[in-house]
């Protein structure tokens, strides 16, 4: 059962800057016609001092498979499953720090591979990949690694653009808190499951 998602993503965080969470009442603006079935109509926005950091819609369930055998992996989502979109109003960055212009963006499951390229950047192995909604016209497919990495890349970065994945810190929800001496996430229920998102901070950061 999923329990936790994080997002590292926005404008680079302003040490003593605090956020908050606010409801939407409306659809992700510019959303494509065949996600409206499939991610909710309301969604989350994190707002700071210097005003809305992201926005986010998930989608209205996220659907389950196998839980895998290795313990890095924690949730039990198939590769390349949508988990929902998230629109960023100004330019932000992703969890290894990569510029991101502003727009609307799905996210999509994935688990980086046991190499020495990923290692260190979290002590699980889930992740959530970002592409410019425009280049992501099919919210039913489920793409490999390779073709998700390679999608990803159209947010114009290096590396595919990622979020990472976690396990549940709190149960108040939706709520925005503080972890450690940068990050920020926002803590909400997608289908009765809890999950986090980390809204601000960097790797290492």
């Amino acid at each position: 059962m999923i329990s936790k998602l994080l997002f590292f993503a926005g404008a680079t965080l302003a040490f003593g800057q605090s956020y908050k969470v606010e409801t939407i009442s409306s659809a992700a603006p510019g959303l494509p016609g065949a996600y409206a079935s499939v991610v909710d109509s309301n969604g989350y926005r994190v707002v700071g001092s210097s005003g809305p950091l992201c926005e986010i819609w998930f989608r209205k369930s996220i659907p389950m498979g196998p839980k895998s055998s290795d313990p890095a992996i924690v949730f039990p989502i198939v590769q390349g499953t949508l988990i929902g979109v998230i629109r960023l109003p100004s330019a932000g960055s992703d969890r290894r720090g990569q510029a991101l212009k502003p727009g609307l963006y799905t996210m999509r499951y994935s688990d980086f591979p046991v190499d020495g390229a990923h290692q260190g950047v979290a002590p699980q192995r889930d992740f959530a990949l970002l592409t410019p909604i425009a280049n992501d016209p099919d919210p039913a497919a489920t793409p490999d690694f390779d073709k998700l990495v390679a999608q990803s890349k159209t947010s114009g970065t290096a590396h595919a653009a990622v979020m990472s994945l976690e396990p549940p810190s709190g149960d108040t929800f939706p709520s925005v808190t503080k972890e450690g001496e940068t990050d920020w996430s926002l803590a909400v229920k997608v289908g009765g499951q809890p999950i986090a998102i980390i809204v601000a901070g960097t790797a290492g950061g």
